[in-house]
């Protein structure tokens, strides 16, 4: 079962998130479906013949982003995903809250990278599918 059906992210500069956020969906394989003066959408919205998907909408807000455990966790297929969402997010203006690999103490297969957005945002991707021999990191 899928829990969310859409979320949205705050962000005070569209123009500064819209890289960011092109680059790290576009890794995870998300087109995006709208790019509006006020928000930017990747996915897809569920309907009556469709109820497995998912949206992600980036709208302008100027309210202030504080520190807090809140992030916005996207599933990837594969690792090479959660590689290139990491990699991508940090040349596009995102900071690195974590680094692509093994996450043990989720599960033994939980692959994950963490990324502060330009605004201040928390966002993952994570794989769980196993791989053999992976070496465990820290966070």
């Amino acid at each position: 079962m899928l829990l969310l059906d859409h979320v949205s992210i705050g962000v005070p500069d569209l123009d500064a998130a819209r890289p960011f956020y092109d680059a790290i969906m576009e890794a995870l394989g998300v087109s995006k479906v709208y790019d509006r003066v006020d928000a930017i959408g990747y996915g897809a919205r569920c309907s009556a013949d469709d109820v497995q998907s998912s949206c992600l909408a980036v709208y302008l807000d100027q309210s202030p982003i504080a520190t807090n455990r809140r992030h916005w966790c996207f599933k990837a297929s594969t690792r090479d995903q959660v590689d290139s969402f990491h990699r991508r997010g940090l040349a596009t203006g995102g900071r690195s809250d974590g680094g692509p690999g093994v996450r043990p103490h989720y599960h033994e297969h939980y692959y994950g990278a963490f990324l502060f957005d330009p605004a201040g945002n928390r966002v993952e991707a994570v794989c769980h599918a196993g791989e053999p021999a992976d070496p465990p990191i820290s966070r």
